[in-house]
């Protein structure tokens, strides 16, 4: 990673475009596999696995676990980053979390990632939908634990409040990049507004964890900036994956960061306080999500 962000050429952005060996993945094989895509297509479920392109489904699908995605699968977002579908959402299903507990139940996960869209056209940003999905994976199986990875709720505490007062154990909200990318990255949002939510669910009493994207420009400084402004607004965990562009409508990988410079990073998180850090190539925010609640 450089120190200073560049403007690349089409021969070079060429370059960058060929992955390099690490970032290759294995095909979705395997028994475990076959059973994930069963139920998730019977209980007519989305993940975020799928509707986020993850390079890592095969793997997580190969062990049993997927990361559930609530309240449909059209967000009214336009993350210049995301996969997901962004239009105006018709879909409110209050029954699906009786059907992703099921789902969890008959899977025999020891550990639940759910996720959601963005719905800023309800009221409550789908908080009730958030806490019901909780309250029933935890009335079917008690036993699981269970990371809820939250999205922006436009400084509706309120929302906020509803959605991590369940029994969840960690609660995960991405800053996705540093903040002089922020309004490219991520055009409705706003850097110090995540830094808000994810220090008033701290205060909540809540483990607390974030994600970044590197190989968008950022430079190692940027990066540093970011992870001091997570520990002082309560973060505990912290991931750091390579991002991948999804179609050739959203933005451009500038870097390809190598595995050493992923080592660098989560020597540094931890030397600055976070309790852990995930960081590799293909690494995503619920990927070994299990080892994040210790």
């Amino acid at each position: 990673m450089l120190d200073l962000p560049i403007l690349q050429s089409a021969e070079t952005q060429e370059r960058v475009n060929r992955k390099p060996p690490w970032l290759k993945v294995k095909l979705p094989t395997g028994e475990n596999y076959r059973k994930v895509r069963q139920l998730v297509d019977t209980y007519k479920l989305h993940t975020i696995c799928e509707s986020g392109n993850c390079p890592n489904m095969g793997e997580c699908w190969g062990e049993g676990t997927a990361t559930f995605m609530i309240l449909g699968n059209v967000c009214t977002r336009s993350c210049s980053f995301c996969a997901v579908q962004t239009g105006r959402p018709t879909e409110l299903d209050i029954d699906e979390p009786y059907r992703v507990a099921e789902a969890i139940e008959l899977m025999g996960v020891k550990h639940a990632v759910i996720t959601s869209v963005n719905r800023d056209e309800l009221k409550d940003s789908g908080a009730e939908i958030w806490y019901n999905t909780i309250v029933e994976i935890k009335k079917r199986t008690p036993h699981v634990t269970i990371e809820t990875l939250i999205p922006d709720v436009k400084a509706n505490w309120n929302a906020l409040n509803l959605m991590i007062s369940a029994e969840q154990e960690i609660v995960s909200h991405n800053m996705e990049t540093v903040k002089r990318l922020y309004k490219l990255v991520r055009p409705q949002a706003k850097y110090e507004r995540s830094l808000e939510q994810i220090k008033r669910t701290k205060d909540f009493g809540k483990r607390t964890k974030s994600g970044v994207m590197l190989g968008l420009g950022e430079t190692k400084h940027e990066v540093y900036a970011v992870m001091d402004d997570l520990l002082q607004h309560g973060c505990d965990v912290l991931t750091l994956g390579q991002y991948l562009q999804p179609t050739k409508m959203h933005l451009e990988v500038k870097e390809f960061i190598p595995p050493e410079t992923f080592v660098h990073f989560k020597t540094i998180g931890l030397e600055k306080g976070f309790k852990y850090v995930e960081s590799g190539a293909l690494v995503r925010s619920s990927y070994h999500a299990e080892r994040h609640i210790l």
